[in-house]
């Protein structure tokens, strides 16, 4: 199945971390897709991390490594109906993390993230 990539796969790829060689593999042989919703969460770990300099080359590396993927009203109704639904499963469940599950399911993709929220859900890979 091809992939959605959360922005935390993106972080850990950036960050040369741990597992950033199976993203690599990933982006080198694999269909892929992205969020436009990453763009936004990686401005933020930027600025919160003090890599201000970093934001131009990151968001262009996304562009450059995988399909990006717009909002629109599909996406955003699921998205709602998630976070309602996934809030009382996980009460740090974020708007965010729906936007990102409801897009892979409406293009029926798998998302691979790192976050462990994601964990009991279908078609979903923990990196």
């Amino acid at each position: 199945m091809v992939m959605l990539l959360d922005t935390s796969v993106w972080i850990e790829f950036f960050q040369g971390a741990e597992k950033s060689k199976r993203v690599e593999d990933i982006l080198k042989t694999e269909e892929n897709f992205t969020s436009i919703i990453t763009f936004a969460e990686v401005v933020n770990w930027c600025l919160k991390n003090n890599i201000q300099d970093k934001i131009k080359d990151y968001i262009e590396g996304i562009k450059n490594g995988s399909t990006i993927l717009g909002l629109n009203e599909p996406i955003v109704i699921l998205a709602g109906k998630i976070n309602y639904e996934r809030k009382r499963i996980e009460k740090d469940w974020g708007m965010m993390d729906s936007i990102i599950l409801a897009t892979a399911q409406i293009y029926n993709l798998k998302v691979l993230t790192k976050d462990s929220q994601f964990k009991d859900l279908p078609n979903v890979e923990i990196l």
